[in-house]
């Protein structure tokens, strides 16, 4: 099950589902709270309950388990399931997860604020989705046109996603593959990683050293080719 990023939705995935779709079954789901295609109706208080959605989600599919991928705030939204109500998840992959396992750079916060103003120009959204594809152009992008469209439309209303404590991430048993984006602008990935090392109970930890936090349309390959291997080895 793929999870995608913020102001973003299933589309963010069309460059990996070729591939993905050669080791299993791939499902996709517009997180709850951010646009797209699931509707939020009520308020999601705290990180239980954003669990909580999830794992019932999860309960509605055929499959009795799923691995989940999720990239950005998808993939905090992975970690968050797998601490909070794991008995659906076999394993997480998380893609240069945000807020996971290192806070937001300050620089990355700083940019957001006006980026998150609906009321601003198109550009200043467009120049922070560049920021954060390691200066590729967006403006004949239609990943990049969703998610600015989504920037300026949609209002969430979700809690914000606060960092685990070590003794939570500690706690995971199952496996984990962690791929961060060495050129990541939001947060230090070298730190996240290492954090992650040390931590996850049973975790993979890569680094694509060129990599933007818009890693996954950057590498849909390479990151299906680790998956697969990840998968193997854990026999997933």
């Amino acid at each position: 099950m793929l999870l995608p990023g913020r102001a973003s939705g299933s589309p963010m995935w069309a460059d990996n589902i070729p591939e993905l779709q050669q080791l299993r079954t791939v499902y996709t789901l517009d997180l709850l709270g951010e646009p797209g295609a699931s509707i939020q109706d009520r308020p999601i208080e705290n990180d239980a309950e954003q669990a909580q959605w999830l794992h019932e989600a999860i309960a509605e599919l055929p499959d009795r388990e799923v691995n989940l991928l999720g990239v950005s705030i998808g993939g905090w939204t992975a970690m968050n399931l797998a601490i909070h109500q794991p008995e659906k998840v076999t394993s997480v992959t998380l893609l240069d997860p945000a807020v996971t396992f290192a806070d937001i750079a300050p620089e990355a916060v700083v940019r957001s604020i006006p980026a998150s103003v609906a009321w601003f120009p198109k550009s200043w959204r467009d120049d922070f989705n560049s920021w954060t594809a390691g200066g590729a152009p967006v403006d004949d992008s239609p990943i990049a046109a969703m998610i600015e469209s989504g920037m300026q439309h949609y209002a969430l209303k979700l809690p914000a996603p606060a960092r685990f404590a070590e003794s939570a991430v500690a706690d995971v048993r199952m496996p984990v593959l962690v791929i961060m984006a060495g050129k990541s602008v939001m947060h230090d990935s070298a730190a996240a990683a290492e954090f992650a090392d040390r931590t996850l109970h049973d975790g993979t930890v890569l680094v694509y050293e060129d990599a933007s936090h818009a890693i996954n349309g950057e590498y849909p390959e390479r990151i299906a080719d680790d998956v697969a291997s990840f998968l193997a080895a854990t026999g997933e």
